[in-house]
């Protein structure tokens, strides 16, 4: 049984946020746990290339915006999933941090970060 407190996991500053990495690669589940904080205010161009990726909004709000500019809502209670290796914005509203839990599947070794460049997603 694995059992753990956010003051005691990974913290990672991710790019426009932090991500508390609960669960990883080295613990033999296949999949990654994330308590991720997006800052207010920043928008995130993503991919993830070798990762499908599920988001549960627990505070604050946002949105995820497709590349074909198609624009999803995301507020507590709703779930957001990255099923095609999707390329996408992360927007946090201007007035509060997003607040999201993330399941990485296949898992993430914990160290990974985004490269925020404009002219492309950030990948990893």
């Amino acid at each position: 049984m694995i059992v753990r407190d956010i003051q005691s996991v990974k913290t990672v500053e991710w790019g426009n946020g932090q991500s508390r990495r609960f669960l990883l690669a080295e613990d033999g589940l296949g999949y990654t746990l994330t308590d991720t904080v997006v800052l207010a205010g920043t928008k995130s161009r993503l991919e993830y290339v070798n990762h499908l990726e599920a988001c549960y909004c627990i505070a604050g709000s946002g949105e995820v915006i497709e590349l074909d500019g198609t624009s999803h809502e995301i507020v507590p209670g709703r779930m957001y999933a990255l099923d095609q290796h999707d390329a996408h914005f992360l927007v946090a509203s201007p007035d509060e941090d997003l607040r999201l839990v993330c399941v990485f599947s296949p898992a993430l070794r914990g160290d990974e970060v985004h490269n925020l460049d404009a002219a492309r997603s950030s990948a990893y």
